[in-house]
């Protein structure tokens, strides 16, 4: 322990908030403490608190013996001086340590040495029970090596969290910043602000493991997976239906985390922590009607693989370049995703070109065996994952028999060594074998950065943009600020700030309630729940009516929370639970002016009925918008922030739940009803749209230039011929080739008008539509989107860049992709613009 070198950290004051507590403040406080004190002279040793250290550290077994009424005023004062300071001389664990003679030498500490030398000397002094040991999430330390132990599982979802095993707030550090649930992230259709959300979790957990509170720096974060249901309970953490969108999202977010720059390509190998796509794939049910993801088999068209499911995580990999992949409970076509060679080895490390790791989800290597009966012995499922190409186990099944596969001859120890070979090397590039991380870039990371005054404030905005504003009929929103107003807010969700966070959220750097950041505008608002709970079986409908017809403007405040959507639990409904419908009409209907709905949820409830009620004025989405939620819609709601945010997902009808959640397909069957699924292929009726949102602005559209209208593809033999209502053309993006797409990219001007008198942050969404639907195109396709920020009558100009291969083309059944010949549409707003491929 260093005496000389000691700092202040952070005090816990409740459970969500904290302060700072200045060395300078602390002096004051310690002189009037001495100044009018009686006992000066013990004071005076307390505060060369070094010395007292060492005394109370003697001491305690004296101490243990003695009752608390007994201990003295100093000692108290002391002792609690004790538990908030941090000796800066505590570090995380590392190897190569250069004042150790016994490790120095060795070849995979020599950082001047590429890293896949360093790992295959690792791994040759490695024994095979050693080796075996490191094929888990929680790695025991190898003590002869000086390897220290490390833990693979944590996660940081929106924010570092603790529901893995690798992070802890039970030290100095007691919250992280939590932003908004990824759905309502998403809403704001903006890849810089997802950047900046990855890059500040980045920072708080390699902070976090700098000051010695995390056991590992892998996150699994981000869940990419299709918002593919509605039901989906799972659905808050992902950004939502859309390839294109998740594809974006995780390329923006992985970087961040990473430490990479907004473009990419500037990491060169160092990870400040790693992140983790998943669930790899076609992974979007949990437990519906008897069926769970542990036993689902996921059949899946070739079409819909090539074109829904595998866009975000190619984009993940090629853009982003993740370190970690996750492979699903699920099976895809029979064949269980962790132990399915071609979706792991092929796919991922050979046409993608993963460089990492790749582990499974929680004791789905266990499933295998046990509850899918995929394999006859616990030995074939270890086989099975790690000749797939899966490296690290969450759990202790390949810690239980890997062993006995080898010996049995089952497996070799080389797959055993390529897995080592991809886990360690992660583990080099977070520079866990660079020696001292405190002499490294990302060594010097500080507590300081979490909780800190730039993430709290990206909190906030991050919740603004994405919150969106569904109606507002006759501009019933923003409410007044007025002294005089009376206000009342109504409803089971109004006063939970655990409800703002979603599923995945560690404790909060600072959570207000969005009833307690109204208060803030009206001071004698008045509140009543209405409901006992979100399930809402009992409610005091007859005194929320009484209360709102006494008040001039009434909010009401429901929704879900994490009872009724999460992990391992899907609803089997789309309408708000209990008897939380009937509260809300009878309030409206009470009340002297049309009252303001907010929900809280992150999948989509059909909300007709508020929809179409004349006494509803204006209905708010927002998500589960993290710890700065509160404050973010109290803001909107009385007009100090514009709205902006557009769903990234389509809410359905109530009777889309006749609909199985086990069919797969994205693509409607109308022979047999089936109405397909998400905005690009699903033509039923909608309650609201992907993509819409309103906001206090009007904006209007304007396809200024457009660089070309005709793609000219050169004729050749290759060229094929599909026979349908009539003749079409087409030829394979991979024949056409890299040079050919990246030579005809064009670009997509569009003019952008605030007509409104409030600044606002404005989402536009490009779309292309295909001349013809057929061939199983999408009904329309998101090709780009780009947020911008207009001043009242501003206008302004965004520049999209559109790839043909990319944007252009379409899944063929057997899930090759395609330029086909014909006239597609540039949409945006109610302006179009044709596009013709030629042949």
């Amino acid at each position: 322990m260093n005496f000389h070198n000691i700092k202040l950290n952070r005090i816990q004051i409740d459970k969500h908030s904290q302060v700072t507590v200045s060395k300078k403040r602390l002096i004051l406080s310690f002189n009037l403490h001495i100044n009018n004190s009686k006992n000066k002279k013990s004071l005076i040793l307390c505060y060369f608190f070094p010395i007292y250290l060492i005394h109370f550290t003697c001491m305690l077994p004296v101490y243990r013996k003695m009752s608390i009424q007994k201990l003295s005023l100093t000692t108290l004062t002391c002792f609690t001086l004790l538990l908030i300071i941090r000796v800066d001389s505590t570090q995380p664990p590392f190897s190569c340590d250069s004042s150790e003679p016994s490790t120095k030498s060795y070849t995979f500490c020599k950082t001047t040495l590429p890293t896949s030398q360093r790992v295959r000397d690792l791994v040759s002094r490695l024994t095979l029970d050693e080796k075996i040991s490191q094929l888990v999430n929680s790695a025991p330390p190898i003590p002869r090596l000086g390897i220290p132990g490390y833990e693979w599982w944590s996660e940081a979802l929106h924010g570092v969290a603790n529901a893995g095993r690798g992070i802890r707030f039970n030290g100095t550090i007691k919250g992280a910043t939590t932003f908004p649930q990824v759905i309502l992230t998403a809403a704001s259709f903006d890849s810089y602000m997802w950047y900046r959300i990855g890059q500040a979790i980045g920072t708080e957990a390699r902070a976090m493991y700098n000051a010695g509170e995390a056991t590992g720096m892998t996150f699994w974060a981000p869940n990419i997976n299709i918002f593919r249901d509605p039901r989906w309970g799972r659905g808050q953490e992902t950004p939502g239906e859309d390839p294109l969108v998740s594809g974006k999202y995780s390329v923006s977010f992985v970087r961040g985390v990473q430490g990479d720059t907004f473009e990419g390509g500037k990491l060169k190998g160092h990870l400040q922590a790693s992140a983790c796509c998943k669930h790899f794939t076609a992974y979007d049910l949990d437990r519906w009607k008897g069926t769970t993801r542990y036993k689902f088999d996921a059949r899946v068209t070739p079409q819909d693989l090539a074109d829904t499911y595998q866009p975000p995580f190619e984009s993940c990999v090629k853009q982003g370049s993740a370190s970690g992949i996750m492979c699903a409970y699920n099976r895809v076509n029979g064949v269980p995703s962790c132990a399915d060679y071609n979706l792991l080895t092929k796919t991922a490390r050979g046409l993608w070109g993963f460089h990492g790791y790749i582990t499974s989800d929680c004791d789905a290597v266990s499933i295998i065996y046990d509850a899918q009966g995929y394999v006859k012995s616990p030995e074939d499922a270890v086989v099975d994952v790690l000749k797939a190409g899966m490296d690290v186990n969450c759990g202790s099944y390949l810690q239980k028999h890997t062993k006995s596969a080898v010996e049995q001859k089952k497996l070799p120890e080389s797959e055993i060594d390529r897995a080592l070979h991809n886990l360690f090397s992660i583990r080099m590039r977070l520079g866990l074998f660079d020696g001292n991380p405190s002499n490294q870039p990302f060594g010097i990371v500080g507590t300081d950065h979490i909780c800190s005054p730039a993430h709290q404030v990206l909190a906030l905005q991050s919740a603004q943009d994405g919150i969106v504003l569904l109606k507002n009929s006759d501009r019933r929103l923003p409410l007044p600020k007025s002294k005089s107003m009376s206000l009342a807010v109504i409803g089971p969700n109004a006063n939970s700030a655990f409800t703002l966070l979603g599923n995945y959220a560690g404790p909060a750097c600072n959570s207000i309630t969005l009833l307690q950041a109204i208060q803030n505008y009206v001071k004698g608002t008045v509140y009543d729940p209405g409901c006992d709970t979100v399930v809402c079986s009992s409610a005091s409908i007859d005194k929320a009516v009484g209360i709102a017809k006494e008040v001039d403007h009434v909010v009401l405040i429901m929704g879900l929370d994490q009872t009724q959507e999460r992990e391992d639990f899907d609803r089997v409904d789309l309408v708000l639970p209990g008897k939380q419908q009937e509260l809300i009409t009878s309030v409206a209907k009470a009340a002297k002016k049309p009252v303001i709905l907010v929900l809280l949820c992150g999948g989509p409830v059909d909300i007709s009925f508020a929809k179409y009620d004349h006494n509803i004025g204006s209905i708010l989405w927002a998500g589960y918008p993290g710890e700065a939620g509160g404050i973010a819609l109290a803001e909107i709601i009385f007009g100090d922030h514009n709205p902006g945010g557009r769903l990234p997902m389509t809410w359905y009808p109530r009777d889309y739940v006749k609909v199985a959640m086990t069919d797969m397909r994205m693509r409607p069957q109308p022979t047999s009803g089936y109405p397909g699924r998400t905005y690009r292929f699903y033509e039923g009726q909608k309650v609201f749209e992907f993509g819409y949102g309103l906001s206090y602005s009007k904006y209007s559209y304007k396809l200024k230039h457009v660089k070309a209208n005709k793609l000219y593809l050169n004729q050749s033999s290759s060229v094929k011929m599909v026979e349908n209502e009539q003749t079409v053309n087409y030829k394979s993006v991979s024949e056409l080739g890299t040079e050919f797409c990246e030579n005809n990219k064009f670009s997509v001007t569009v003019r952008v008008k605030n007509h409104g008198e409030m600044a606002g942050k404005h989402p536009v969404l490009l779309f292309l539509k295909p001349g013809k639907k057929e061939n199983g195109r999408p009904i329309k396709q998101l090709v780009g989107f780009q947020s911008v920020i207009l001043r009242a009558e501003e206008k302004a100009e965004i520049d999209f860049e559109l790839n043909p291969c990319e944007h252009l083309s379409r899944a063929t059944e057997n899930g090759l992709m395609v330029m086909e010949e014909g006239t597609h549409l540039l949409v945006v707003g109610d302006e179009e613009y044709p596009i013709t491929i030629v042949f």
